[in-house]
């Protein structure tokens, strides 16, 4: 027996060893598969935000050069203005009114015709402010409020208003132009 011992007992030592091996190869291989999982995350992290700063910087210059390309053709649009004064003199009233004409083109083609307003001026009234606040194509004229913002900003810091706030009003539609019938 003591002959079996000795030769069995190598063998015991040797699958003890090997089972010892197994273990912290085992015990190795987790640790590194866990590591290797961490870095793949951390890579996916990494490469999911970058995709979705790629996506927003994409879309955030598609719509500066959206945005640039209306500029460009808002640019293009012009505004031909003139003005002059006119009196109507009849027997008791003497009449002073403003005459603006306007024209919008697109660089160098009318877009429109002349538009025609004619406006009474009371004594000691700015034509240059009247003509400014009472433009159908400017910025003031285009943005809705027509000309009832106009009249603080032509009154200033406690001046009086030059036009009657009637006429303002009454000027937001065009008037026709009258011609004479040639006899």
């Amino acid at each position: 027996m003591d002959a079996m011992l000795w030769l069995f007992m190598p063998l015991f030592v040797a699958a003890g060893s090997a089972l010892l091996a197994y273990f912290v190869m085992q015990s190795k291989l987790e640790v590194a598969i866990s590591k290797e999982r961490e870095t793949m995350a951390e890579a996916r992290a990494a490469i999911a935000t970058h995709a979705k700063t790629l996506e927003e910087t994409i879309k955030a210059t598609e719509e500066r050069t959206r945005r640039q390309a209306l500029d460009d053709f808002l640019a293009d649009f012009r505004v031909e203005e003139r003005h002059y004064s006119r009196e109507s003199k009849s027997l008791f009233l003497n009449r002073k009114s403003m005459v603006l004409q306007e024209r919008l083109f697109f660089r160098n083609i009318p877009l429109s015709n002349w538009v025609e307003h004619e406006m009474v001026v009371e004594d000691g009234g700015d034509l240059q402010k009247l003509a400014k606040a009472c433009s159908v194509f400017s910025a003031r004229g285009m943005s809705g409020d027509g000309a009832a913002s106009a009249i603080p900003q032509l009154a200033g810091a406690g001046g009086a208003v030059p036009v009657s706030s009637a006429k303002l009003l009454s000027m937001d539609s065009p008037q026709p132009r009258r011609k004479g019938i040639a006899g």
